[in-house]
């Protein structure tokens, strides 16, 4: 048994595809949580660089990572 006959072309196209929805959600998620604070996100983690929204945020990233990862799964 080869590696080519184990895996499917439906099998890759679908990693992708979901691999893709998973990036814009958190493109879309992101871009919603920066809606509702009152200040700039990326104002603040690239021109301020602030530590503590830095580390919020990527809390929150990989909660939704993990989120969207078992929506995806189910």
């Amino acid at each position: 048994m080869d590696i080519g006959s184990a895996i499917s072309i439906a099998e890759v196209i679908a990693t992708i595809f979901y691999a893709f929805l998973g990036l814009a959600l958190m493109i879309v998620s992101y871009l919603i949580i920066d809606m509702l604070t009152p200040f700039s996100l990326h104002e603040e983690l690239s021109g301020k660089a602030n530590t503590a929204i830095a580390i919020v945020m990527g809390s929150v990233m990989i909660s939704l990572a993990i989120l969207i990862a078992n929506v995806i799964n189910s």
